[in-house]
């Protein structure tokens, strides 16, 4: 009888485990290692049998990668990162974020410390040296960000006259467009690794403006409109995508499927929705993946 016993609890914990790797691995959401396949020695099928990620965003924009009171990063850039995770199989839980600050995001992918960059990332050629694009998944545009009560600055072209400060970020786009448009370089243009250093920097009076993407300011101005306003229109085109590393050509392709199927699907523009969109800017129709 002992060993009937036995041999029957023995069946049922099989059985039970057999069901078990049947399921898969999920997450609660049906997006496990068991739910997916990819290309043997893909950067997917690794990415998906570790069931690891490491994403680097920004932690200080506004409706696209803002670091909240849950310690972890919100965001349209947040939103568009977890769709691409989601597809590769692996739970929402197990995304390291890594901040990526406009200055590292190349140095980050070259060297391995994360596996992709969702962070207001201007695609351009002198990046793609170094990296590669998936996307663009959006288009934003340059424009400049000053106090509720300033009239003196109407667009780039205020800043000709050398005799106001404009604050950006180092090794962004924003930063190096602007030069075209100051008389002295030198004194005029006050880099910081951040946009709230700039931020702060314009609200006590150090600087006279701040410049980046619209989308970023109006971020800003959302949380404090009675203190900033937009001057002016944009004044450049600035195509987001997601960082790789320049060699992985099938990964760039596997976020290109992805971005199209998120827009066809509408969980794009759940994304953009429920973030940046709260804000007021226009999402606009999906840009052209650039599938160079």
């Amino acid at each position: 009888m002992r060993i009937t016993r036995v041999a029957a609890v023995a069946a049922v914990a099989a059985l039970a485990l057999g069901l078990t790797a049947c399921g898969g691995d999920d997450g609660g959401e049906g997006t496990g290692a068991g739910s997916k396949s990819f290309a043997a020695g893909s950067t997917m099928e690794k990415l998906n049998k570790a069931q690891k990620i490491k994403v680097g965003t920004k932690f200080d924009q506004p409706g696209f990668g803002l670091k909240g009171l849950s310690g972890k990063p919100e965001g349209f850039d947040v939103e568009v990162a977890k769709i691409i995770v989601k597809e590769l199989g692996i739970p929402e839980d197990k995304i390291e974020w890594v901040e990526a600050p406009s200055k590292v995001r190349e140095d980050v992918i070259v060297n391995g410390t994360v596996d992709l960059v969702a962070a207001t990332y201007t695609i351009n050629d002198k990046r793609k040296e170094r990296i590669a694009f998936a996307g663009p998944y959006y288009e934003a545009g340059q424009n400049i960000l000053v106090k509720k009560d300033d009239t003196t600055i109407t667009g780039p072209d205020s800043f000709k006259d050398g005799t106001k400060k404009v604050c950006s970020v180092t090794g962004s786009t924003p930063a190096e467009k602007i030069k075209e448009y100051v008389k002295d370089v030198g004194t005029q243009v006050v880099l910081f690794d951040t946009y709230d250093k700039c931020r702060d920097a314009l609200k006590g009076g150090q600087v006279n403006a701040v410049t980046t993407d619209n989308v970023i300011l109006l971020g800003y101005i959302a949380k404090d409109e009675a203190s900033f306003k937009l001057a002016g229109s944009n004044f450049t085109k600035e195509p987001y995508g997601i960082g790789v590393k320049k060699e992985d050509a099938d990964f760039r392709s596997f976020i290109n499927d992805t971005l199209d199927k998120a827009v066809a699907d509408g969980s794009w523009k759940k994304a953009w929705d429920d973030t940046a969109g709260k804000f007021g800017a226009e999402l606009g129709s999906a840009p052209t993946i650039n599938r160079y």
